[in-house]
């Protein structure tokens, strides 16, 4: 290997000479130097180019000879991010670069200014190889479709992205002006605060983005809802400054990551994975149309099949304490129409297949307002899709609006005078 590389340092030394020679014998004397140095530097850059290409070539053709095992996960992730692209343009620096002596041995004076060039090449291909890694281990675990791990993944990532980039601009600072990187950072102690202002969102992101992996709350692809800013959508993209949620009116909302952390967040995704959704929704009646069901009332409700059973079961009870009673009393048992209508809205939900009979399931009064009394239908509908949802919920609500009339109960739609 070394006879190989001496080989080669010999033949790029006699091309050089080979220049050398020929512009100097075909150039004028003011323009000889400059225009030697000119063509080995571009003898230098067109071997650096040469060998760039032939390493990419020989990836290319293992990544063929693998093709059965090139649908892993680790070995696409790395093709893909081109980290092994960038494994071949640091090779070929480090080798171009061995080259220089070679090259410029009639140039000394040049050696400094062009090992101090390469030296910056080296640091930005070896940033560039820095941030495909980073971002070939995203890809890894996008890849196993790991989305609990993704989030902080992302932000560890993310993190290490942004302080790379600040390392190696330090270092080629140093490199360019030849200053110590213990030096910089000496004098970056005293700009610590205002550092750390200026990096506060991602220190905040980044702190989120390990809460929401550890405890797994939220993850890219839940549905979620944000009171603070009126959001319903699923989560699109959690990285370290900004989260995208797609809102369900194909609208596209971002806020800072940091507030998954701080700021109220429902996370709907329950739903969906249960396929079952809540429906909480009240019908308003006017007090005024309450009223105790007397005997004509009785026998037309007692043909309705839902409450048929209920209906006949009081009718005894009733019977029974007048039976026992002197007179008919008001506070005596008694049914009122709303009371009723309670029940059969009860009993028409536990009868309804698009009802989930194993969620909790309610209907119940709220506190009397101006309006009248609210009574909330609480249930969940069988399907979170939101056409059906919807489908699902009006059908209850036509129906128990127009039954109302059969109980003689008026819904409000405008204040009692």
């Amino acid at each position: 290997m070394k006879e190989e590389i001496q080989e080669t340092k010999n033949f790029l030394q006699h091309i050089s000479d080979d220049i050398h020679l020929f512009i100097r014998d075909t150039m004028p004397d003011g323009m000889v130097l400059f225009t030697q140095v000119v063509a080995k530097i571009v003898l230098l850059l067109l071997l650096l180019i040469a060998l760039g290409l032939f390493f990419k070539q020989l990836i290319r053709l293992g990544y063929k000879l693998t093709r059965n095992h090139s649908e892993k996960p680790l070995l696409k992730s790395l093709y893909d991010s081109k980290v092994l692209y960038s494994v071949s343009n640091f090779i070929a620096v480090g080798v171009t670069k061995s080259m220089i002596t070679a090259i410029f041995y009639r140039h000394p004076k040049s050696h400094i200014f062009l090992d101090t060039t390469f030296d910056l090449i080296f640091v930005v291909v070896f940033a560039i190889l820095y941030i495909r890694s980073l971002k070939a281990v995203e890809q890894y675990f996008f890849l196993k479709g790991d989305w609990s791990r993704i989030t902080g993944i992302r932000a560890v990532t993310q993190t290490l992205k942004i302080f790379g980039y600040i390392l190696f601009i330090f270092v080629g600072v140093s490199l360019l002006f030849q200053i110590s990187l213990l030096t910089i950072f000496k004098s970056l102690g005293a700009m610590t605060a205002l550092i750390l202002l200026i990096f506060r969102d991602t220190v905040l992101g980044f702190i989120t983005g390990i809460h929401v992996a550890a405890t797994k709350n939220v993850k890219v692809g839940d549905w979620v809802g944000i009171p603070k800013y009126n959001i319903e959508g699923t989560i699109d993209d959690i990285n370290l400054l900004t989260t995208k949620i797609i809102n369900f009116d194909k609208t596209v909302s971002t806020i800072p990551t940091y507030d998954l952390l701080s700021t109220e967040i429902k996370n709907l995704q329950i739903m969906s994975e249960t396929n079952t959704r809540r429906i909480k929704k009240s019908i308003i009646f006017n007090i005024k149309s309450f009223k105790f069901i007397d005997e004509t009332m009785f026998l037309r409700l007692e043909n309705i099949n839902l409450i048929k059973g209920y209906m006949q079961e009081k009718k005894q009870e009733i019977q029974l304490e007048k039976a026992e009673a002197d007179n008919d009393i008001i506070n005596g048992r008694q049914l009122t129409n709303i009371g009723t209508f309670r029940i059969y809205a009860m009993n028409y939900l536990k009868n309804n297949p698009n009802i989930d009979q194993k969620g909790r399931l309610m209907v119940r009064q709220l506190d009397i307002t101006p309006q009248g009394l609210p009574l909330e239908i609480y249930c969940f509908a069988n399907s979170s899709q939101w056409e059906n949802y919807e489908q699902i919920q009006a059908d209850i609500f036509d129906h128990l609006l127009v039954a109302a009339q059969k109980f003689d109960l008026e819904v409000m739609q405008t204040n009692v005078k």
